[in-house]
């Protein structure tokens, strides 16, 4: 089976180091060809798709998801629809065009693009390839672990982002994979993208009545249930930041590692730039810097301007 990701580097992080006191650790999967972890789980389902006889792709996502299908379509000579909320900005409609991806923008939310993806999968004889809630997409996400381990690095926490869930259960997956179920993990998301949290702090799963986060790669409105159904076998700690907190983030990150990301991938980042208090026991921690490939200067301006934070 043709590989669609790339092995990304693994570096430690000096300015990261120095806040904690402790050694830090990125995985940088911003360096993947579509700028963030996607590819990894969802080429390896757009195989799969291929190899059972698909014809054609449709995806729903706001960003990085379809911007993974739409890649995979492109290599695997495959005609692929991405269908994006009104929210998706247009510069990432233009990278799914560009890919060669017929783009569709419908609904408010993600929750309501998938929905209406799934019906034109239906009418089109298309496969349906889910931006993070399946099997196929977990295992390829644990490729990341696996490339851990062969580094000899192993982390005494992991920290990463979640949205709907995928790369927590592609992470969890690769962990048991490789002997390390024993390291815990630091969920991040942003206070209105939330669902996980709320989830764990209601011990069911909630759906949000909407997504109020500028972070909107992280918009799922109700977690995979493989991913709430960790919450009672692995130890996961669930944080939540601020839309400041992440955007602040993104800017130091910037600046420490010349790398732009999103603000899905700045709330991952921001309890370590905050040192909080929970962080103080480890000794070495790995960071998924998940990426993403919707985010410019201009629009870091324009968020900071959002959220009337300083600009110097």
């Amino acid at each position: 089976m043709k590989c669609l990701h790339h092995k990304t580097p693994l570096i430690e992080s000096l300015p990261l180091s120095k806040i904690l006191d402790s050694r830090v650790y990125l995985k940088l999967e911003a360096l993947q060809p579509t700028g963030s972890f996607k590819i990894r789980g969802i080429g390896r389902a757009c195989q799969i798709a291929i190899s059972n006889g698909a014809q054609a792709l449709v995806a729903s996502s706001g960003g990085n998801a379809g911007h993974a299908v739409a890649f995979s379509g492109r290599h695997l000579d495959l005609p692929v629809t991405v269908v994006v909320p009104d929210t998706t900005p247009l510069l990432m409609q233009e990278k799914l065009r560009d890919e060669g991806a017929m783009v569709i923008q419908q609904g408010a939310s993600w929750d309501d693009s998938h929905e209406a993806a799934v019906e034109l999968a239906r009418k089109k004889n298309a496969v349906y390839i889910h931006p993070f809630d399946h099997p196929h997409i977990w295992t390829g996400h644990a490729s990341l672990i696996e490339e851990i381990k062969q580094s000899n690095l192993c982390p005494d926490l992991i920290v990463l982002a979640v949205g709907g869930g995928g790369l927590l259960c592609g992470i969890l997956e690769g962990l048991y994979k490789v002997g390390w179920q024993d390291i815990p993990i630091c969920a991040v998301e942003t206070e209105g993208a939330a669902s996980f949290a709320q989830s764990v702090n209601s011990g069911r799963r909630v759906t949000l009545d909407r997504i109020t986060s500028l972070a909107t790669c992280l918009g799922a409105r109700r977690v995979a249930s493989k991913a709430f159904d960790w919450i009672k076998s692995h130890p996961i700690t669930s944080l939540t930041v601020s839309d400041e907190s992440a955007v602040r983030a993104v800017l130091r990150f910037s600046d420490d590692h010349r790398i732009l990301v999103e603000p899905a991938c700045g709330a991952a980042l921001a309890p370590i730039y905050e040192k909080l208090e929970l962080f103080s026991t480890f000794k070495k921690i790995l960071i998924v810097v998940c990426g993403g490939s919707g985010v410019t200067q201009q629009l870091i301006k324009k968020w900071m301007s959002q959220l009337d934070l300083n600009i110097s």
